[in-house]
């Protein structure tokens, strides 16, 4: 089983990660759990250049190429070996992040980023992806004036775009992508992920 999250930054993304893969260890089963950018040598090295703030001539192009090259080197090393060996693979952040932040946030043709994405994953598309929404105010609130890397820094129009991609990705791909409410309690959240997949 292959599960991916997606969100804009702050909306619990990566505690969600933790508890579902604590949940099906329980379970017996096996799980890997990666972040994108990162996971491998090779793609923690591609994230340490994306979000360096220092990092502000980045052209567009190179951006997306650079996140589908690190998510292409996730895919080879960890994730499809994984699936081989009847592990259960979560990620935090995939494809839908290409979209969202480089499609609908950057302004770029969704249709070549498609490709580019397809490409790199080999076609290894998540059964499940869990998109988890909350505002603009709510991210800004709960990054709480930390420390911004250099996508966390793009301003609130950006983000705006960003959201609403992800919202519109959720419309179309309602099979695979599961819109939760972020304002919910964490284990409301957690609760809510285990009945979808339960169901299916």
């Amino acid at each position: 089983m292959f599960i991916t999250f997606e969100g804009i930054d702050g909306c619990g993304k990566t505690t969600q990660v933790k508890l579902l893969k604590s949940y099906f260890e329980t379970k017996g089963f096996e799980v890997i759990s990666v972040r994108e950018p990162g996971s491998t040598k090779i793609s923690e090295q591609i994230r340490s250049i994306l979000l360096n703030s220092k990092n502000t001539d980045i052209g567009l192009e190179s951006e997306a190429l650079l996140f589908s090259s690190a998510r292409a080197q996730i895919v080879k090393e960890v994730i499809i070996p994984s699936l081989n060996d009847k592990k259960i693979v979560i990620c935090d952040r995939f494809i839908d992040s290409t979209l969202a932040y480089q499609g609908y946030g950057r302004g770029m043709d969704l249709k070549k980023l498609d490709v580019i994405s397809s490409f790199a994953i080999k076609d290894n598309y998540p059964e499940y992806t869990f998109f988890i929404d909350i505002s603009i105010e709510e991210s800004k609130k709960r990054l709480n004036n930390a420390s911004l890397d250099r996508m966390e820094s793009a301003g609130n129009d950006f983000f705006t775009r960003v959201r609403n991609g992800f919202i519109e990705l959720t419309k179309v791909n309602p099979n695979r992508i599961h819109l939760i409410d972020g304002k919910l309690s964490v284990r409301m959240i957690h609760s809510r992920i285990i009945n979808i997949i339960n169901r299916k």
